[in-house]
C-alpha cells in the first residue's frame, strides 16, 4: 500500500543515528512508503569524491570527510523533497545539524546496542569500528551521540523486527506532526 507524504510536511526527511540502526534500509523502504526519491549521503560523498567514505577517512582524516559531508548533505536538502539516509556522524557536527533543522525533518532511528553490533558486524565498511572492539566502540559512540540525537525532530526505536515495523512507526509519527500533535518521542 503506497501512502504519500502527509501533505503539511513538504520537507525533505534526514534519517539519523548510530551507524547499524538501518537508516538506508529503512529509508529505502519508507521513500517506497511515501513515493518520494531516497538517496544515502555516504553513496553521495563516494560520488562526488570518487573512492568509498573508508578512502577518505584513511587518506584525508574524519575532519576533511565531515565538510564534505556536510556540503552534500546541504546540497541534498536543498533539492526536491526526498527520504536521506546519512552517516552515523553527520547529525553531530553542529553545522550540518542546524542545516538539517532548519531545511529537514529530522528522524532519530534509535536502537540498542545488541542490535547495532548485529548489524555492524555484517559489512567490514565502516572505518570507526576497526580500531577496536566493535561493541566497546559502539558503547562510547552511543554514549557520546545520543544527546546530539535527542535534538531531532522525531525519535522512533529500530528494533530487530521488521523493517516495515519501524516504517509504520515513522509513518504514525509524521502523521501525528502534520496533525499538529506532539511529536513522537518513544
Amino acid at each position: 500500500m503506497s501512502t504519500h507524504a502527509p501533505h503539511g510536511l513538504r520537507r525533505t526527511i534526514v534519517l539519523v543515528g548510530l551507524m547499524g540502526a538501518g537508516k538506508t534500509t529503512v529509508g529505502r523502504r519508507l521513500a517506497k512508503r511515501l513515493s518520494l526519491p531516497f538517496v544515502d549521503s555516504d553513496h553521495e560523498i563516494e560520488k562526488a569524491a570518487g573512492m568509498s567514505v573508508a578512502e577518505i577517512f584513511e587518506c584525508f582524516g574524519e575532519a576533511d570527510f565531515r565538510s564534505g559531508e556536510r556540503r552534500v548533505i546541504g546540497r541534498l536538502l536543498d533539492g526536491k523533497q526526498q527520504i536521506v539516509a546519512t552517516g552515523g556522524g553527520a547529525f553531530i557536527n553542529e553545522e550540518t545539524r542546524a542545516l538539517i533543522k532548519e531545511k529537514g525533518l529530522s528522524i532519530w532511528l534509535d536502537a540498542d546496542i545488541d542490535i547495532l553490533v548485529e548489524r555492524t558486524a555484517r559489512r567490514d565498511t565502516r572505518p570507526l569500528l576497526k580500531t577496536g572492539n566493535p561493541r566497546e566502540i559502539l558503547s562510547k559512540l552511543a554514549a557520546e551521540r545520543a544527546p546530539f540525537y535527542a535534538q531531532a525532530d522525531i525519535k522512533v526505536p529500530s528494533s530487530d523486527g521488521p523493517h516495515e515495523d519501524v516504517v509504520e512507526r515513522i509513518v504514525e509519527a509524521l502523521q501525528k506532526a502534520e496533525s499538529g500533535k506532539e511529536t513522537s518521542r518513544e
